[in-house]
């Protein structure tokens, strides 16, 4: 089911298949002005043909979904709708965190989050930024600091053949207004790109990111 957002509201698109929780979770978003549900899905399947319609800026997904996981359902949005911006909501306390954020979710929370945290955090993914449950973050941070202790750090093979191909851009000092007009993408989108490669990087910034791009051959 699709709606017409209103002008200037972040469209959002809410994929959760328990009707009382969706229901919940509609009706706390519509209290806010610059919030719109314009869309929602009970199946993974049915996510993809309402996201695909709908356009929207962000998508709430839950991880368990009757008919594919969460996660590779996350993969196929960023491939068709790449200027939505993905946040997990779901009741996954474990290491699926690290598959959804390299599939390219921006934001994991917990459903018992208290429902001011899911409508910052919306607002977050919406702006290209990243929001976490603070049990979430602790787990990300101790895989960091892991990696650290043993010298490792995320490869480009995370990244999508697309990120690669912005990367590259990205570290021969192109702008994302310029990298948009050269690919065909609006800045939005290339702003979402460019925040998923951030995060599959782990990477503190822009600056950081072009760094290990041009040690890698890139620009």
């Amino acid at each position: 089911m699709t709606e017409t957002v209103a002008d200037d509201a972040i469209a959002v698109v809410i994929v959760e298949d328990h009707p009382t929780f969706r229901l919940g979770l509609r009706t706390r978003l519509q209290r806010e002005d610059d919030l719109d549900v314009v869309g929602e899905a009970e199946t993974g399947a049915e996510a993809l043909a309402v996201v695909t319609d709908a356009l929207p800026d962000v998508v709430v997904v839950d991880l368990k979904l009757p008919d594919m996981f969460g996660v590779d359902l996350i993969k196929q949005l960023v491939e068709t709708a790449p200027t939505a911006g993905i946040l997990v909501l779901t009741m996954l306390d474990d290491n699926t965190v690290f598959a959804a954020m390299r599939a390219g979710a921006r934001g994991y929370l917990l459903k018992d989050a208290d429902p001011s945290r899911i409508v910052a955090a919306i607002r977050s993914v919406a702006a290209g930024e990243a929001m976490f449950s603070p049990s979430v973050a602790q787990r990300l941070l101790g895989l960091v600091a892991e990696r650290s202790r043993a010298g490792a750090v995320p490869t480009f093979a995370d990244l999508s053949v697309r990120e690669h191909e912005i990367l590259e851009l990205v570290a021969a000092g192109i702008g994302n207004i310029e990298i948009s007009r050269r690919l065909g993408l609006r800045p939005k989108t290339v702003r979402n790109y460019v925040s998923n490669i951030l995060t599959k990087l782990q990477a503190a910034d822009r600056a950081e990111a072009i760094a290990r791009a041009r040690d890698a051959g890139m620009g």
